[in-house]
């Protein structure tokens, strides 16, 4: 959910620096580090629905067909345990659905909303930047605290503290997560010329070599739209700094920078990872590479779990594996994929009907639904002891302890800063300017420190 637009944000921060579902080691989030907020309505101070009183729970939603369905499953079910209860569900364009979320938050028009995770919370050391929306409507009481209604333990306990607290209280349900920072791999490929997963950035280029002599393209991507090979590289990045919110913290603090020894290994093998990619690559768009990959077009594919159901669809019978990013030599390095949590789901503490949210999320937070919910949407489950129940999701099932929040999740760009503040595939040619990685390096550098500099 939310694939494109986030990606997007990805391509411009994450990766740009950067630029659309408990894991150890655990990941953290600034999040739980936010200022204090005020105390928030409580579900005591709403008039509980008494028994057999009719109500409506009116929900908000975005716009993502599967998601939709999904939902409408859930509501459907919910009402016939609970038929006093009507459902109304708006959904919005996912690009209308922050203003949405803010006007009928501060009317009181709603009753349970739907959002990203609570992540790039702005913190101490960062300057003259604005705070996520989440952040000001936590502060300003329009959250319920659902810090001890009872289904708040069915769920990842680092889940809830990572990406749907603030100073030790729950104000989200996060509904999965994403991880961008693998690649895909044709399983019969690999068997047929001889090739074993890599797990080193050398091991890699090897492979690479071998599948060029047989004539198979190494990798794909949908270089047309650009965002896919930014989003190719995350990986790299993550090999080189495995706490990616230490890294953000570095870049604004200055004890991390973006043409210092580490960084210019990630530069280096940014701009060599171009190089794996099929000829003609620019003229590929980004709904036809998963199909490309999926008619063995190439052994690789760099990209976001979310593309797992349409390689799937293009060729159902294919062995589909998924390893990290073996961008560091040494192996240690390269065990952890990283990506985004996806939408919660909070309650609005000035709604009219709490009771019936706080039922909705109830029934929600059980297996048998949420499992409904997660093989719906095709996204990594965030409850414990639930599975996604494709061929792909018990591929992945054992990588998913080693899972991390991804820079672009952390990151928050200076105002004032310059378009290249940001490690990103794409600045190199043919997509970008530079053919040198210690020129982009400095050019980022220094990019970085006009906003520093601007907001001190």
């Amino acid at each position: 959910m939310y694939k494109k637009l986030s990606v997007m944000m990805l391509a411009a921060l994450s990766m740009g620096v950067l630029a659309s579902c408990s894991p150890a080691p655990a990941p953290q989030s600034g999040a739980s580090q936010a200022t204090q907020p005020p105390a928030a309505a409580s579900e005591a101070t709403k008039a509980p629905v008494a028994s057999g009183e009719k109500s409506t729970l009116r929900i908000l939603i975005h716009n993502n067909p599967p998601f939709v369905e999904a939902m409408n499953q859930i509501n459907k079910k919910f009402m016939e345990k609970y038929p006093n209860i009507t459902v109304d569900m708006t959904v919005e364009r996912s690009e209308n659905l922050a203003t949405a979320v803010q006007t009928r938050l501060t009317a009181g028009d709603v009753d349970l909303v739907d959002q990203f995770a609570f992540d790039q919370a702005v913190m101490d050391y960062m300057k003259g930047v604005e705070k996520p929306a989440w952040q000001k409507y936590v502060e300003a009481g329009l959250y319920l605290d659902l810090t001890d209604q009872p289904f708040v333990k069915a769920w990842d306990p680092a889940v809830v503290k990572a990406v749907g607290s603030v100073n030790g209280k729950v104000y989200e349900i996060n509904t999965g997560r994403y991880a961008f920072t693998g690649v895909f791999y044709n399983k019969d490929l690999f068997d047929k010329n001889g090739v074993k997963v890599p797990t080193t950035w050398s091991d890699l280029v090897a492979a690479c070599d071998t599948f060029k002599k047989a004539g198979v393209a190494c990798m794909t991507s949908g270089g047309k739209d650009v965002w896919p090979l930014a989003v190719a590289g995350n990986g790299i990045l993550l090999a080189q700094y495995p706490d990616q919110e230490a890294l953000a913290k570095g870049l604004w603090t200055g004890t991390i920078k973006f043409n210092d020894p580490t960084s210019m290994v990630v530069w280096n093998r940014l701009q060599q990872m171009l190089t794996f990619m099929e000829d003609g690559v620019s003229g590929i768009d980004y709904t036809s590479a998963p199909g490309r990959f999926a008619a063995g077009k190439s052994a690789m594919y760099p990209a976001g779990t979310w593309d797992a159901p349409a390689i799937a669809k293009a060729n159902p019978d294919m062995k589909l594996g998924y390893f990290p990013m073996p961008g560091s030599d040494n192996a240690a390095d390269n065990k952890y994929i990283a990506g985004k949590y996806d939408v919660g789901f909070s309650v609005a503490a000035k709604g009219k009907n709490t009771d019936a949210a706080i039922k909705w999320l109830d029934f929600f937070s059980t297996k048998d639904i949420y499992s409904l919910y997660v093989n719906a949407v095709g996204i990594l489950p965030t409850m414990t002891g639930v599975t996604l129940d494709t061929a792909f999701g018990k591929e992945i099932a054992p990588m998913l302890p080693t899972f991390r929040v991804a820079l672009e999740r952390y990151w928050v760009m200076p105002k004032g800063a310059g378009k290249f503040a940001g490690f990103n595939s794409t600045f190199f040619k043919p997509y970008g300017d530079f053919t040198d990685p210690k020129a982009l390096a400095n050019q980022a550098q220094s990019d970085l420190e006009a906003g520093l500099n601007a907001a001190k």
